[in-house]
This record gives structure tokens, C-alpha cells and sequence, in this order.
């Protein structure tokens, strides 16, 4: 049995889109399964992109992922090179071959000549199929045509008659209608490649074994074939996978349907949860640029790649009805073809969140504060480089922030009022607790009493404020939201006397007398 060999050819765009690493990982776990190769290839024929810059992220983010390549950028092997801009002589040598076997011929039609047999065939009420008339058999008709003013490309001499049947690991056997095939250009006029001719040359002179890819592709797969077939080359096994789709929908996955996308509940929760994390540490995004649908997101929000890795394994396959968290070594056990489903899988942003809360769990707390740190400094809470004294303080506010730190990047959103002076109030949490009536005085009450306490300790100062309370006459609910909002700015957040014993005696008093004057200036 020849070597597995998989790959995967994106176009260098600068994002790295969520079903595309889905499609890169099955075809990564199937040749590791195997003990095969993984290929990365760069299809960058379309030469108006600055390919450095744009290939740049989507090598990041199969690194961030752990999607590591056998042959390709960086890294080099024996089938060099790996990038299609590079390969121009290869593909002109099999442009040639084809037409020499006949299975090729050049074309003069114009765009208007197709339109006008198009529109004839319609009339006619038969298949559209392209007459052939501007074929040119000899260098005289070329030339003739030429003088017309026309220029020629290169059309596959497709079969008419018969039917193509594919053995599809992941589909069964489709079939296709030879018929219902077009002539198709696999070289422009201006000489450059089509890219159905550039990826079955690759796929051939790479020795790739198995073309895993998103279903999309099949209407692609008969001219391919026939390229495969006019070259003499071996067919490679073909394996379609469904494509990921929409929140709550069949449709396909598109980053360019954002705001559609924001109609979606927890679509638009993820969103906005990874939005405020990028606006706190400074990133240059706006709400139409920084999306969920690609890797980039989530890496700069603070997922974890397992986390990531473990869902989009989900998107398509399973291992059983009830298995859901796999370790990557599970992962490449388990992993087969026949595993894959037909139909699309829907991404579920607040599915992938369950998974993220889920790798959480098991992240160890020195870790946690280490990758929180560099959030922490670009929000510029924390002074760089930080000192044991503040390391040792996020320490303790990872751990009384405990589960609500879901991803990295929520220390500056869940634990900002943590650090510093100053708090950002929310003004409505504000109105209703602070501004409510008899709330203010009960504010200034307990402030005195804080202010005279030796212990500062979360149990000490939780014991004897339920003293006060009953020496007040007061029930817990009537001061405690309202010091919450003076101290942290909020409403909700992690215990209450957590808070207040590592913000510090001093800094929680400031705060309250912050709140009661804004209090007054409002009264």
C-alpha cells in the first residue's frame, strides 16, 4: 500500500476560516492515523495579494493550533516548491501534454459568441454545449483568429456521451453525467492556470494519496478527473466532507455574513463577549472586522487551542453518541473516513464556549496566571514586567475569579476593578443600588464601619459584618449590593468579601467615597 499522503491548499487571504481548519484537521488526523504525511500547500496564483503578509496569519494560526505540516512553508521537503506562484514551468508542461494527447484544444470564442449559443440552447430547450467553432486545429487558424482581434485560451475537450462514477470515502459512489460537463478553461488568455489543472499537477507531483476536502469541491471533481486521466496519471482517493454551516442553519459558513450572523443570540453573545476583551487590551478591530468565524478570534480572546481542536473534530464526525471531550491522541486512534457525516454540521458558538469552560477546568493555576498576565499589560492594569509581589496578587485574583474566567482575555473584564484606583461604574447598577432611597446612608454607615476594622481577612470581615448587620437592624441584601457597586462597579462579580480583602482596605474606602459623592451630586 502506497504512503498516505493528505494536504491542505489555502489561498493566502490573512485569515484563517473556521471550516477550513476543520478541513485541515481530518486531513491532518487521517495521516497521522496512518503513520502518513501532511501537506501544506499555498495556492497563490492570484498574484494582486501580497502573499507574505497574507499567509503570515494562517501560518500562525496552524501553529497557535498545533496543526503541524510534514512538507510545505517553512518547512520545506522534497517536493519543493510549495507554492503554486513557483510552479508556472510544471504547469505549462502539462497545458502542453494534454493538447498534444487531443484531450485539449485552443479556443477563440469571445465572451458574446457563448452568451449567444448559450441563450440559442435555451430556446431550443436542450443542454447548453459549446459548439467548438472557434477551435483552432492548426497554427493557421490560429493566426487567422489572432488577426480577428480574438484571443485564444486553452478548453478541456470534455466526453459527451457516458457517465463518470466516483468511489467517494465519505459519500459512496456518485455519479456524474459527462453530458452535463462543460468544456473548461484550465489556461487564460494572459497564460496563467486555472486552479483545477494547478491542484490535480500538485496533487500528482506531491504523491498525494487521498484529496480530503469540503464538499463544495465535487461539482469540481469530473474535469479534475479527466485532467488526472488526460495526464496518465493514478487516481488519488477522493473524500468530501459536509461543510460547516451557519448558527442554526444548513446554509454554508461565509465570514463575509457577519451581521446576519449577529442576528443569532449567542452568536452575537460570543461576539460581543470577544469584542469588549479586544477593545480592553487595544486591539485595532472594530465590530465588522473582528469575527468568530475565524481562528484569529479566538486566539486573541484567550481560547485554548484544545478547546478549539476538540469541537471542530465534532463538526462532522463522532466517535460515538455519547463521547464529546477526546485528547488528541484519542483523536488520532479514532479517527476515520467512515466516521464522517454526509450532511453539513452547524457551529454553535456557545457550544464551542462549553467546550473552552470544559479545557479550563484542567488548566493548572500557574498557567492560568501566566497567560493572563500579557492581557493584563496590554490593558494596562498591571505595570511590565510584572514583580513576584503582582504575580502573586493576579494569583489570588485567578483564583477568587475562579469560573468566571472562561477564556484568558476575561481578567480584564472580570477582574479589572481588581487593579488600580479607579473603577468603571455601571450607570444603571449604580441608579438602582446606590441611588435607591435610604441606600446612600447606608453606604456611609458601613464605609465608617470598614474603616475602623484591624482585620481585613475575607472570613473576618464576612463574620462581622453579619454583626453590624444585626446590630443595625438590617438585612444583608440592604447594603451589600450597594457596596458591591461602589467597590467593584458592578452588580455581579465573585464573593463579596473576597473582593473586598484583596482590593484593600484603603482602596475599597477611596471607592466608597467616590460613590457617595457622585451619589449627592446627583440628589
Amino acid at each position: 500500500m502506497s504512503p498516505i499522503r493528505t494536504r491542505f491548499a489555502p489561498s493566502p487571504t490573512g485569515f484563517l476560516h473556521i471550516g477550513g481548519v476543520r478541513t485541515a484537521l481530518f486531513n491532518w488526523l487521517f495521516s497521522r492515523r496512518h503513520g502518513g504525511h501532511f501537506l501544506l500547500r499555498i495556492d497563490d496564483t492570484d498574484q494582486q495579494r501580497n502573499v507574505e503578509a497574507a499567509l503570515a496569519p494562517i501560518l500562525h494560526g496552524f501553529h497557535w493550533l498545533g496543526i503541524e505540516w510534514d512538507e510545505g512553508p517553512e518547512v520545506g521537503g522534497p517536493h519543493a516548491p510549495y507554492f503554486q506562484s513557483q510552479r508556472h514551468a510544471r504547469y505549462q508542461a502539462a497545458v502542453d501534454q494534454i493538447l498534444a494527447g487531443g484531450f485539449a484544444y485552443r479556443d477563440y470564442s469571445a465572451t458574446e459568441d457563448m452568451e449567444a449559443e448559450r441563450k440559442e440552447a435555451e430556446r431550443a430547450g436542450r443542454p447548453f454545449q459549446y459548439s467548438r467553432r472557434f477551435l483552432a486545429n492548426t497554427p493557421e487558424d490560429q493566426a487567422r483568429f489572432e488577426a480577428e482581434g480574438r484571443r485564444g485560451v486553452v478548453r478541456l475537450k470534455m466526453p459527451r456521451e457516458g457517465t463518470l462514477v466516483i468511489p467517494d470515502l465519505v459519500r459512496g459512489e456518485v455519479e456524474f453525467r459527462w453530458a452535463e460537463e462543460q468544456d473548461h478553461v484550465i489556461q487564460r488568455a494572459d497564460g496563467s492556470f486555472i486552479y483545477h489543472l494547478a491542484s490535480v499537477v500538485d496533487d500528482h507531483d506531491f504523491a498525494i494519496s487521498h484529496v480530503i476536502r469540503a464538499e463544495e469541491h465535487l461539482s469540481n471533481t469530473p474535469r479534475q478527473i479527466f485532467i488526472v486521466q488526460s495526464l496518465g496519471y493514478p487516481l488519488p482517493a477522493y473524500a468530501h466532507l459536509p461543510y460547516v454551516a451557519e448558527p442554526g442553519s444548513k446554509r454554508k459558513l461565509s465570514k463575509r455574513k457577519l451581521e446576519a450572523y449577529l442576528k443569532n443570540v449567542d452568536f452575537a453573545k460570543v461576539h460581543a463577549h470577544g469584542l469588549a476583551i479586544a477593545q480592553a487590551i487595544g486591539l485595532a478591530v472594530t465590530p465588522e472586522t473582528f469575527n468568530p468565524v475565524t481562528v484569529d478570534f479566538y486566539e486573541q480572546v484567550g481560547y485554548l487551542p484544545e478547546a478549539i481542536i476538540n469541537y471542530l473534530l465534532l463538526l462532522g464526525w463522532s466517535l460515538d453518541d455519547k463521547t464529546e471531550f477526546l485528547s488528541r491522541e484519542q483523536m488520532i486512534e479514532n479517527f476515520s473516513l467512515e466516521r464522517v457525516t454526509k450532511g453539513p454540521a452547524s457551529f454553535d458558538p456557545a457550544k464551542l464556549m462549553a467546550f473552552q469552560a470544559h479545557y479550563m477546568q484542567s488548566v493548572p493555576p500557574s498557567v492560568k496566571v501566566a497567560r493572563a498576565i500579557p492581557y493584563l499589560e496590554r490593558a494596562r492594569l498591571v505595570e511590565s514586567p510584572v514583580t513576584p509581589a503582582t504575580e502573586q496578587r493576579i494569583a489570588r485574583v485567578v483564583e477568587v475569579l475562579a469560573d468566571r474566567l472562561k477564556v484568558f482575555g476575561d481578567i480584564v473584564i472580570q477582574g479589572a476593578f481588581f487593579f488600580g484606583d479607579e473603577v468603571a461604574i455601571d450607570e444603571k447598577a449604580f441608579t438602582k443600588r446606590v441611588r435607591a432611597p435610604g441606600a446612600a446612608e447606608r453606604l456611609a454607615d458601613y464605609r465608617q464601619w470598614l474603616a475602623v476594622r484591624s482585620a481585613f481577612d475575607a472570613a473576618t470581615l464576612e463574620q462581622e459584618t453579619q454583626a453590624f448587620l444585626v446590630a443595625k437592624g438590617i438585612a444583608l441584601g440592604e447594603i451589600v449590593h450597594a457596596v458591591r457597586v461602589a467597590v467593584t462597579g458592578s452588580s455581579s462579580g465573585p464573593g463579596l468579601f473576597d473582593c473586598l480583602s484583596l482590593i484593600g482596605q484603603e482602596t475599597c474606602l477611596r471607592r466608597i467615597d467616590r460613590a457617595l459623592e457622585k451619589a449627592r451630586s446627583a440628589a
